[in-house]
C-alpha cells in the first residue's frame, strides 16, 4: 500500500522560511510527478507547485521566486522549500503524487495520491 508521509509544516514569523518535505512509501514502479498543493479555510485548493519526472516544474504566480520545488529519487521524496513567507501563504499544505504502480500480472497503472496535509501559519 502507497502512502505519503508530509512533514515540516509549523508557526513562522513573516519574512521567515520553512522547508516541507513528502515521502513515498511501498510499492512503486515509478513517480511521473509529485507536487503540492494547499488549501486555506473557506477555499478551494490550489496548486502551488510540481515537478515531472523529467525535471519540469510549474509554480503558482502567487509564489514564484519564493518557493523551490526539488526531488530526491533515491528516497522518493519531494521537498518544497518556501522563503519569504507571507500571511496569505497560511494554509495546509498537501502532497500529491501521480504514481505508476505494479497491478499484477506483469502490468502496472497509474495512481494519484495525497498525503495528510500539514499545517504551515505565517504569522507574527
Amino acid at each position: 500500500q502507497v502512502q505519503l508521509v508530509e512533514s515540516g509544516g509549523g508557526l513562522v514569523q513573516p519574512g521567515g522560511s520553512l522547508r516541507l518535505s513528502c515521502a513515498a512509501s511501498g510499492s512503486i514502479f515509478s513517480i511521473n510527478a509529485m507536487g503540492w498543493y494547499r488549501q486555506a479555510p473557506g477555499k478551494q485548493r490550489e496548486l502551488v507547485a510540481a515537478i515531472t519526472s523529467g525535471g519540469s516544474t510549474n509554480y503558482a504566480d502567487s509564489v514564484k521566486g519564493r518557493f523551490t520545488i526539488s526531488r530526491d529519487n533515491a528516497k522518493n521524496t519531494v521537498y518544497l522549500q518556501m522563503n519569504s513567507l507571507k500571511p496569505e501563504d497560511t494554509a495546509v499544505y498537501y502532497c500529491n503524487a501521480d504514481l505508476t504502480l505494479p497491478t499484477g500480472w506483469g502490468l502496472s497503472q497509474r495512481y494519484d495520491y495525497w498525503g495528510q496535509g500539514t499545517q504551515v501559519t505565517v504569522s507574527s
